[in-house]
């Protein structure tokens, strides 16, 4: 059974948060011309129907003119606020609900129970974080929603089976689709192949705060000053919203500071801004390594991981298990978390070992179209069609 509408349950742009960029990425994609909607128009049948998707927002408070895609704003705070997210979600063939633990109201989101106990159209649950010692609560939160959702999306293996080994869910409804990057990889002119002579740059960008492990990065940079041409470190995002409202730029303040007590101010260049598609396509193209250095051992999903791999670039990054699963075949370089010495090492490598960027670029080119945001789309309306017609026979059986 096609599916032409989906509600999507998200924060959403404006708001500055790694669940926004992706639901306004898998909007984009989920709205693009199909191969099946071209080959209406080829055939002759006119212009094919597009696929409609409306946005329910989490807010803290409502936007005075939200763009047109958004449908419906659920404010935290609001009383109802759940019960009315989901009667706007009923109006579309199928919800997707993007799944963290914090981003509904109540203790550890449980909110949105709420609104999954009152949808009467099947709902996919996008699971962000699948941790493997939840507290109580937050197990209940997961397994109660999984048991109201017709699918369940991990974007990785590793968080599939975390779910299936740790949680008392059906794991004939957990599907794995990759969390989707942009098309970054470089043109036919591109100098990603050919060894580093002028002066290298390390990359690390996303929305700043504690547990990035930026410190590390700039340690690292300290053991790298004998290399000719020396080496530059570019740390481009803003301050998290959440981590500014709470600590100001404190983090930041810090790893400037650090920078100069290592004697790499010259070395390590921040960027507080928050990028542009256009913007972060052009910063990308320029580095010649994207570096990792969180210090989670959990993290089971990271955007920034897969734009750098789908974009090309060699990736240096912290053994984390995303990092483990998508880097194993060597399109990256594994290092221990909190080690200085580990990264340089390994970025060190990076720079001198003939034809090692060339080998990890290539590799990652190679696994890069499965993980465009157009192959993902696909697999999210594939899923999405499945769904609702598994619900369609329940209905008439």
């Amino acid at each position: 059974m096609s599916v032409r509408s989906y509600g999507v349950l998200s924060t959403y742009p404006p708001t500055q948060c790694g669940l926004a960029t992706f639901t306004d990425s898998l909007v984009g994609a989920l709205t693009a011309p199909t191969e099946t909607a071209f080959a209406a128009v080829d055939f002759g049948q006119g212009p094919a129907a597009a696929h409609t998707v409306g946005v329910v927002a989490v807010v803290d408070s409502p936007e005075p003119a939200p763009t047109p895609l958004v449908t419906h704003q659920w404010e935290r705070s609001a009383r109802r606020g759940a019960a009315t997210a989901a009667a706007a979600l009923n109006r579309f063939d199928v919800a997707i609900i993007q799944h963290e633990y914090g981003i509904y109201s109540g203790r550890d989101g449980v909110d949105i129970l709420e609104v999954v106990r009152a949808l009467r159209v099947p709902a996919i649950a996008v699971l962000h974080t699948v941790l493997v010692t939840p507290t109580t609560q937050q197990r209940m939160i997961l397994e109660e929603l999984a048991r109201h959702c017709a699918a369940l999306v991990t974007m990785t293996q590793t968080a599939r089976q975390r779910l299936i080994e740790h949680y008392a869910v059906d794991a004939a409804k957990v599907r794995v689709i990759p969390h989707g990057a942009a098309e970054h990889r470089p043109g036919p002119h591109s100098t990603l192949h050919q060894p580093i002579s002028r002066t290298p740059v390390v990359l690390t960008w996303g929305l700043l705060g504690e547990g990035k492990g930026i410190e590390w990065g700039i340690d690292a940079m300290a053991h790298l000053a004998d290399l000719r041409p020396a080496a530059h470190y570019r740390v481009v995002g803003q301050t998290h919203p959440r981590v500014l409202a709470r600590h100001g730029e404190a983090y930041r303040t810090g790893l400037v500071d650090r920078a100069a007590r290592r004697g790499v101010a010259n070395a390590v260049h921040f960027d507080a801004r928050y990028l542009s598609s256009d913007e972060l396509h052009r910063l990308i193209e320029q580095a010649d390594v994207v570096l990792l250095p969180y210090d989670s051992r959990e993290q089971v999903t990271s955007g920034v991981l897969i734009e750098a791999v789908a974009a090309g670039k060699p990736v240096v990054s912290t053994d984390f298990p995303h990092a483990r699963e998508l880097l194993s075949s060597g399109a990256g370089l594994l290092v221990d978390r909190e080690s200085p010495t580990a990264i340089a090492s390994a970025l060190r490598q990076v720079f001198t070992e003939p034809g090692l960027a060339a080998r990890m670029s290539a590799e990652a080119k190679r696994i890069a179209p499965d993980l465009l945001w157009p192959a993902v789309s696909r697999k999210y309306h594939a899923l999405a069609a499945e769904t609702r017609q598994a619900d369609a026979k329940l209905a008439t059986a």
